[in-house]
């Protein structure tokens, strides 16, 4: 596996390639995740093979918002398998990261180690003190497409969405649930 040059391929392609209307589901994402999915890696005791394969499947986690934001997964998907051969990853190696990538589609189905890990680097922020800065991003995201329109509407969709989130990793449990369930009582504040 050449994750070096994979890594300089994707980024280059997430950089140019995706709309400037993506303010959340941007390159600076797929970077928090790669490094929120290291931090739980290592708190979890992978070893190396398996990181290479988590960092491989973040990469291409939202390469498919370059063509489509609905079931990009799929098409994240689809691009991993036209890509990986050339940087000599194997079908059973693009199937795991596939399932990883799949795995992040909302609501997050998580069955193996490497899924939950991909699943609470996703939404590592939702227990973080940037919360509000990266939520911002994605209430301007989903504005600019017109799924939304108003902040109300917003709450209601974040408050219905933290309430139904639980994060896989021991490591997430422990260092993000209790910072999330802070950002819901705040939220259910600006409702009432």
């Amino acid at each position: 596996m050449e994750l070096e040059k994979v890594t300089q391929s994707v980024f280059n392609r997430l950089r140019t390639e995706l709309s400037p209307k993506l303010s959340y589901h941007s390159f600076e994402h797929t970077c928090d995740v790669l490094d929120a999915s290291i931090r739980i890696a290592n708190e979890e005791k992978l070893n190396e093979y398996e990181i290479c394969l988590l960092k491989t499947a973040v990469l291409f986690h939202d390469i498919g918002f370059i063509y489509q934001s609905q079931n990009h997964e799929s098409k994240s998907c689809e691009i991993a398998q036209e890509t990986l051969p050339q940087y000599k990853y194997t079908t059973e190696e693009i199937e795991t990261i596939c399932g990883m990538i799949m795995a992040t589609k909302i609501p997050q189905v998580a069955n193996t180690k490497l899924e939950k890990i991909i699943c609470d680097a996703d939404l590592d922020y939702l227990g973080r003190d940037d919360f509000w800065k990266i939520a911002d991003n994605l209430y301007h995201e989903l504005v600019s497409f017109k799924i939304i329109s108003n902040e109300n509407e917003w709450n209601l969709i974040q408050i219905n969405f933290l309430d139904s989130h639980k994060y896989f990793t021991n490591y997430s449990i422990k260092n993000r649930t209790p910072k999330k369930l802070q950002h819901i009582e705040i939220i259910k504040l600006k409702l009432n």
